[in-house]
């Protein structure tokens, strides 16, 4: 099955792609020019999509081809699915707007235009992937994550899909130290499955209240606390509006970016970003690629 999306402009898949992966240890997102690849099964059965690009920035088009079983998943609601990962349907204008009168914000909007904040299809894989990457370098976090997919994710041709709660609930904790897991975030992620799966927990709720609540209510998890509940609602729930300011990495490119002297605590950091208001999670996504482009992982437009 092929579908065409026409997202708003401008729009770029490739940036957009790379900011949602991160990492090239990432497996469940996959973005090999000009193509996003992701395995997805939210009822249990799985299917890929397949995506490109096929009109410029200002213009954007997308094809989209659905493979799996026939019928597996509606048109629509694969659209509205990658509308939500990709932010196809987001209008930033006020974004660009604002950052054509900010000096170190206008460079990398004008460098970056096109990218779009990228979101976890689910609060629980969000939650899962903050713990996994607790304390760690990301590439080893997303290390750490593939080979979760890889046991408990519903394959579709040698890939598989993110793990979903009911998909861990024959997982033991030794399982994931197996896998390099330490025995707290084992039991946490375990924990969160169980509750998850179990009704006692409702993750996807979170998308209805404010984002001082959301973050409130995920420090109360066990397991969890200010940096990932930032991840969280930045990555999973899409608040555009919080930057992770306890994230080193972060604080790290806000420094080369704005060619400070030292790296700024997570107090300074929350200051600084204040100043963009609604948008400091986006500034985030964009300090990521501007890592990712000093690395030399971007490729030309």
């Amino acid at each position: 099955m092929r579908i065409t999306l026409t997202p708003t402009a401008p729009f770029r898949l490739d940036l957009t792609a790379l900011a949602l992966r991160r990492d090239a240890a990432n497996v469940v997102d996959r973005w090999r020019p000009p193509t996003y690849r992701r395995v997805f099964a939210p009822d249990g059965a799985a299917f890929e999509v397949v995506v490109q690009q096929h009109a410029p920035t200002e213009e954007p088009r997308l094809t989209v081809d659905v493979l799996g079983p026939e019928g597996v998943y509606p048109t629509q609601q694969v659209a509205a699915l990658l509308s939500t990962v990709l932010g196809l349907d987001l209008d930033l204008g006020a974004f660009y707007a604002a950052a054509a009168n900010d000096d170190p914000l206008a460079e990398l909007a004008r460098r970056f235009a096109g990218l779009r904040p990228p979101l976890l299809p689910t609060v629980f894989e969000a939650l899962v992937s903050g713990v996994a990457c607790q304390q760690l370098s990301l590439a080893v976090g997303m290390r750490l994550l593939a080979r979760l997919a890889a046991a408990y994710g519903a394959e579709h041709e040698g890939h598989h899909a993110f793990p979903r709660p009911e998909d861990l609930s024959s997982a033991e904790p030794q399982h994931l130290r197996a896998m390099g897991f330490s025995l707290r975030k084992s039991e946490t992620i375990l924990h969160l499955a169980g509750a998850a799966t179990e009704g006692r927990l409702d993750l996807e709720s979170l998308r209805g209240v404010d984002t001082g609540t959301a973050v409130a209510n995920l420090m109360d998890l066990p397991g969890i606390g200010r940096w990932t509940a930032h991840y969280v609602a930045l990555r999973g729930l899409g608040r555009l509006e919080v930057f992770p300011v306890d994230d080193v990495g972060a604080q790290n490119k806000l420094q080369d970016v704005l060619d400070l002297e030292q790296r700024p605590g997570s107090e300074e950091t929350r200051r600084i970003v204040d100043r963009w208001g609604a948008y400091q999670g986006f500034l985030y996504f964009h300090l990521l690629l501007d890592g990712l482009e000093r690395r030399g992982m971007l490729d030309p437009a």
